[in-house]
């Protein structure tokens, strides 16, 4: 073979393998409408529909319950109260026995179901579930964390307390200390497509459930408990949500449990779907949390020691919040190290919705903390905040010394963030801009001016140590095309598309080659919920496993046949090198398969290194950290707290990319929806503990004109994990959308301009414009008063 054919031989490369850029396996069907989501599945003869009886009040024992009128509405087939439930009335994913199915002698927040009518029609359904007559007996309900005291309080479950040092003993020997509170509000997932299940009845005691979940294995398993039958009866599948962002984790299981057992009941399909105001009643949110810090600093703003108590606002039961608030302290050092640091959390009972995963798990309101501690210290040190972050940054990689452990004493030995703010702080010229936003303020009168640039260091593994394991399942057919499976859900973010690369490059086919399949239950047992944003790094890792087993078997199988050492056998794009000679990748499964070659396997993945003792806390809770900054631009208007994002650049780390426009996209999307939770997204309850703003008419997230008006994103095109991850690759889903803090410092640096920088703005968040408004009036007033 001469030069010029080698080189061409190296050029080619397989259509769709990993590092290349793809669109979404779904994107044509996502546009073009033709996507199926449960709700546009066919629905089997007779299929009858579910409506909810929801609570009227926050708190108070059923002092009687009327259906009589539901039961006899047109079109009513049944009505299921807790009574109907064949096995535990209980869907708490955490075992506590505390989230009834349908509420049982007590209710414990405003919308909480109560019933359940049956009905042939779905608006049958909805309006006889109007016509209950129910009587309370009404209880003192705590309907915010805000007045509550986390130490003597209520809570759902134990708390946790991380420290390093004696915290308390430095903050007092610092020469300078600052102690405050932050209001942090929560968020709705608003998922394009809400909460929905439809329940196939089979033989005996089996139950397909085709369900919006981003854990089918933790449905399957609440489902079986509900009906009182093995997990091998209940098969659960979702081909695609439309969305998660974590609101499917757990919330998924009620609307599940309520299908099966009126399936089973009445031996016909049912179907649950709830529309946008019962699901933001009904379903958990983003935690809110009260955020009580002091820090201890010196002159120079170098932090000496830190004191956090992160309260949040659990709801009525426990689902996630033990774990949420364990990874909000997880993330209270952001990227900074503390020499000494006590935190604890508080996961508070009261009278509202269940509070749920939401991306980023509690990891972005422990970064707020960090950053408003940040504030602080630069605030009274006179200092530009960016100075101090990198001040007190953790050690670089490549210069590990003293300062790289975590409050959970874990070392942080990846961190490559001085690189990347410093590439940030140049590419976005952030001194330059500094400079003349200084100038633009001095010179205008109402509209100010404000930039921020803030890290992230993210976490990437689950801390419930058995969540971080993966399934997959690898067919080759006989033609050579390839079927793949594996436990991770796709909810728009191109798990599915990653994976399926995975195993296109195992085996060196084109991408188009690789069957994308629904994934279920019956096929991959066991799997962790699609979470903690190890989507890709735990089912890519299981695919790859049982595509190499097959290849292995291919291999050996070439070099018996044509009698050649095993590594002569060489897979190239579509096709295989045996010796000095080649067969098609087809061929040469046919031939195996004539040969009675098993060409099927099961793969599997454990993540390696981990451990957590809660009790001490201490461990290694995360296999590596993903890292990024984001540099963002306000104007606002001082006369009404109105204000526009002009200008946002992230450079983010992905690792190796396994498909760098996948990963943009979700970089740009995570900062939005962080920008979101933190500027406009407003969750509002009245003294009833009623959600007002149970809708898109009154719950504002950011629409397309909302972006900023210059938006650069950029990968590092430098960087790869610092562990075997899948390909030197690194999670995406969760770690951009801490970037949005960015957009609420920026506010914040704006609003401090109307005292001369000389105030810690302390601006609460949602920043909605009134805040940003109270805030800028706040600070005038200060201002006045020091002269």
């Amino acid at each position: 073979m001469n030069k010029h054919a080698t080189s061409n031989l190296k050029a080619e490369k397989i259509a769709g393998g990993v590092a290349t850029d793809q669109r979404h396996d779904s994107a044509h069907k996502h546009v073009s409408g033709t996507a199926v989501y449960i709700d546009d599945m066919p629905e089997p003869a007779g299929t009858l529909h579910v409506g909810l009886g929801l609570s009227k009040v926050a708190h108070g024992t059923l002092k009687s319950v009327d259906l009589s009128a539901v039961r006899t509405a047109s079109g009513v087939v049944d009505v299921l109260t807790y009574a109907d439930v064949p096995g535990e009335n209980d869907v708490s994913p955490s075992n506590m026995h505390d989230d009834p199915v349908l509420a049982e002698g007590t209710v414990q927040f405003f919308g909480q179901p109560i019933f359940a009518v049956i009905a042939e029609t779905r608006d049958a359904a909805r309006r006889a579930a109007r016509l209950a007559k129910i009587e309370y007996d009404e209880l003192p309900a705590i309907l915010g964390i805000w007045p509550l005291d986390p130490i003597k309080d209520r809570l759902v479950t134990t708390p946790l307390t991380l420290r390093r040092g004696d915290a308390a003993a430095a903050i007092a020997a610092a020469p300078r200390r600052v102690k405050g509170r932050m209001k942090l509000g929560g968020q709705d997932h608003f998922y394009l497509e809400g909460q929905v299940s439809l329940a196939l009845p089979g033989e005996d005691d089996e139950v397909t459930v085709y369900c919006s979940t981003q854990g089918p294995s933790e449905t399957q398993h609440l489902v079986s408990h509900v009906l009182g039958v093995p997990s091998h009866a209940v098969t659960v599948e979702v081909r695609r949500m439309g969305g998660g962002f974590g609101g499917k984790e757990t919330q998924a299981n009620q609307c599940a449990a309520i299908a099966a057992i009126a399936a089973k009941k009445h031996k016909r399909a049912v179907k649950v779907r709830l529309d946008r105001d019962e699901d933001m009643t009904a379903t958990g949110k983003r935690h809110d949390f009260a955020i009580d810090y002091e820090v201890g600093f010196d002159n120079e703003g170098n932090i000496l020691g830190v004191d956090f108590m992160f309260a949040l606002n659990a709801g009525f039961s426990a689902d996630l919040s033990g774990p949420v608030g364990d990874r909000a302290l997880f993330h209270c050092d952001n990227a900074y190290f503390y020499p000494n640091v006590h935190a604890k959390s508080a996961p508070l009972y009261t009278n509202t919705v269940s509070n749920t995963a939401f991306r980023g798990f509690g990891g972005p309101q422990g970064m707020i903390g960090a950053e408003r501690v940040i504030d602080e210290v630069a605030f009274a040190v006179g200092k530009d905040p960016l100075d101090i972050r990198k001040r007190n940054f953790y050690d670089p990689m490549e210069a590990i010394g003293a300062r790289c452990v975590t409050p959970y004493h874990q070392k942080v030995e990846d961190n490559i963030i001085q690189r990347i703010v410093a590439e940030l702080e140049e590419s976005a010229n952030y001194a330059r801009r500094r400079r003349e936003i200084q100038a633009f303020n001095a010179n205008s009168r109402f509209i100010k001016r404000g930039l921020a640039l803030t890290p992230v260091k993210f976490g990437i593994s689950f801390t419930k140590t058995e969540s971080n394991q993966a399934g997959a399942l690898v067919h080759v057919y006989a033609d050579g095309s390839v079927h793949m499976n594996h436990g991770g859900t796709e909810m728009g973010q191109g798990l599915h598309l990653k994976v399926a690369q995975v195993v296109a490059e195992e085996f060196q086919i084109d991408l188009e080659r690789v069957k994308i399949t629904a994934t279920t239950t019956a096929k991959v047992p066991n799997t962790a919920p699609t979470a903690a944003s190890s989507g890709a790094d735990l089912n890519g890792m299981a695919a790859q496993n049982a595509a190499r087993q097959i290849r292995k078997r291919l291999t050996d199988f070439a070099a018996e046949k044509y009698q050649v050492p095993v590594d002569q056998v060489v897979f190239l794009p579509n096709r295989v090198r045996v010796g000095n000679q080649e067969v098609s990748f087809n061929d040469l499964v046919k031939q195996a398969y004539i040969a009675r070659v098993q060409l099927s396997a099961a793969g599997f993945y454990k993540t390696p290194k981990i451990h957590w003792d809660r009790s001490k806390g201490q461990g290694h809770a995360f296999y590596y950290y993903a890292y990024g900054a984001a540099c963002s631009e306000v104007s606002v208007d001082t006369l009404t707290g109105e204000y526009v994002v002009e200008r946002a650049d992230i450079l983010h780390d992905c690792g190796r990319s396994l498909n760098t426009a996948i990963d943009i996209g979700q970089v740009e999307g995570g900062f939005i929806q962080g920008m979101g939770w933190l500027t406009t997204e407003e969750l509002w309850w009245d003294d009833k503990g009623r959600l007002r703003t149970h809708a898109p008419s009154t719950y504002k997230i950011p629409l397309a004109s909302d972006r900023p008006k210059i938006f650069n994103v950029a990968l590092t095109d430098w960087s790869q994990a610092y562990e075997p991850t899948i390909h030197r690759s690194k999670a995406v889903g969760e770690p951009p959308l801490p970037h949005g803090m960015s957009v609420l410092h920026a506010l914040s640096d704006a609003v401090a301009s109307v005292a001369d920088h000389k105030i810690c703005p302390r601006l609460d968040a949602p920043a909605t414009p009134e805040r940003v408004l109270m805030a800028i009036e706040r600070l005038k007033r200060e201002a006045a008063k020091l002269g």
